[in-house]
């Protein structure tokens, strides 16, 4: 897995590429975790190179968005790009209702 960042004035993109497992999920945690601890709570996940979340991967998620909401009111995560197999499982958690999804990064970062 690779993580690319890119800072904005409103939020920060973060482009995510191959899998999301129990192996690498540690180091998306870390990554997004550098984000929030510097009090950046708008983010744009870039989810268009993902091929698999695992269950390890959906924690990092909410985990993340409930720092994001606790660091600011308004503040949360984004997602840009989502394939269908991605979104059908994250649909299947019940973690849709949780997240905006944004057909590219743009519109997705202009959003914030």
């Amino acid at each position: 897995m690779e993580i690319t960042t890119v800072k904005y004035k409103r939020c920060d993109l973060v482009k995510v590429n191959g899998r999301i497992d129990s192996f690498t999920a540690p180091q998306f945690s870390e990554a997004l975790h550098a984000l929030t601890d510097s009090g950046r709570c708008n983010l744009v996940l870039d989810m268009s190179d993902v091929t698999y979340i695992s269950s390890a991967g959906l924690r990092v998620l909410i985990d993340i968005q409930k720092a994001c909401r606790q660091l600011k009111r308004g503040g949360g995560i984004a997602l840009a790009s989502v394939s269908k197999h991605i979104y059908d499982t994250l649909e299947l958690a019940g973690f849709v209702p949780l997240f905006k999804f944004y057909d590219n990064p743009i519109s997705a970062v202009g959003s914030f």
